[in-house]
């Protein structure tokens, strides 16, 4: 069979995907318009996940869903990036697992801000010096982001997204291995693989640094120094990856948050969750079922848990907020229900935003 034909009807095809690609995204670039007049946001969850749900549903193949929604989330990278210049943080630096966790979401269009703490996002974001960020805030081996649990108890900001990432940790260093002496990283990377690195670098002093990636710039540093990250970090600094994959679990995920100022809206269909925090106050001392009784009200609604927490409050021994994150949107009347029982004898409920759950 000649190639010739086939080609040229593959490069006809090509024109008018360029051609249709343009014309989605003059439309967006109208909409872009008409949001700049009326005040609206320029990020908008529930259309971005409703546009990634309806074409996933339309494919027929032979192209994976996987493929097919990342073509889309640059198409709409692009659309957002015409319609007004979007600024997102990120706990940096460049090439940290969050700012790739960021790219998967927001595609190659938007701008990009890295950040040293995740303190300093909350106040960029609250003051408006970025419109969005992204932090790390529960990986399935290790547990919670401590940082991030705490920065929502005084903040305003909404969580409008969620974002999972598979994480692939390597052994990065100048030297071979046995001449590695310290072993840079998060402290949640180290934790992330504690087993292999007690098992091939018993004698190495562990060394907690403020991020993977600032973690590879040290140890290109030091004549006998390792880092653990990722190879995209390892390529950013051009230091060596010696062992691959080092990880102890190998579905190691982290979850991320897409934080914004204003609350996203409905997905519907069951496509929600909502993340709340709760301090049971004088309740939870005067009764040892007070935490049933915090969660009652949930499940005679037919709302599900899908994780609960408990953080100490710092205000007095002893006290606690418990943050959870529950099916359904904050105005779902079902929800709504259930929080006006909750208030009737919690001192405080505080919504942290709903957002889609994950494509």
């Amino acid at each position: 069979m000649e190639l010739g034909p086939i080609r040229e009807k593959i490069d006809a095809l090509d024109k008018r995907l360029v051609e249709l690609v343009n014309k989605r995204l003059a439309l967006a670039s109208e909409i872009g318009r008409i949001k700049r007049k009326t005040g609206g946001e320029i990020y908008v969850p529930e259309r971005e996940d409703a546009v990634i749900r309806k074409v996933s549903a339309q494919n027929k193949g032979p192209i994976k869903n996987d493929a097919l929604r990342a073509i889309y989330r640059e198409i709409m990278s692009a659309a957002i990036a015409l319609e007004k210049p979007l600024l997102v943080a990120y706990l940096g630096p460049e090439a940290s697992n969050t700012h790739a966790a960021a790219i998967k979401k927001f595609g190659a269009s938007v701008d990009y801000h890295s950040m040293g703490t995740i303190e300093d996002i909350f106040v960029a974001v609250e003051k408006g010096e970025a419109d969005n960020a992204v932090i790390p805030i529960e990986n399935s081996t290790e547990g919670s982001v401590r940082e991030a649990l705490d920065s929502f108890v005084e903040s305003d900001l909404k969580i409008v997204g969620q974002i999972y990432l598979e994480i692939a940790h390597a052994l990065i260093s100048q030297v071979p291995l046995e001449k590695i002496e310290r072993v840079y990283s998060k402290d949640q990377a180290l934790a992330q693989c504690r087993h292999w690195l007690q098992r091939h670098l018993p004698h190495a002093q562990l060394v907690e640094a403020p991020s993977t990636t600032r973690a590879v710039q040290i140890a290109k540093e030091d004549p006998n120094g390792a880092a653990v990250a990722s190879e995209t970090a390892a390529a950013h600094h051009g230091v060596p990856v010696l062992v691959r994959n080092i990880q102890d679990k190998a579905d190691n995920t982290t979850r991320f948050f897409v934080l914004g100022r204003k609350p996203a809206g409905s997905v519907g269909g069951g496509k929600d969750m909502s993340s709340f925090l709760i301090s049971l106050g004088d309740e939870a001392s005067a009764h040892s079922g007070s935490l049933l009784k915090m969660l009652m009200p949930f499940g005679k609604r037919g709302i599900n848990l899908s994780k609960i927490e408990s953080r100490p409050s710092k205000k007095r021994p002893w006290d606690y907020y418990f943050f959870i994150d529950v099916t359904g949107h904050y105005d779902d009347p079902a929800m709504r229900e259930a929080l006006g029982q909750l208030k009737k004898f919690c001192p405080m409920v505080k919504w942290l935003g709903s957002y889609p759950t994950a494509t």
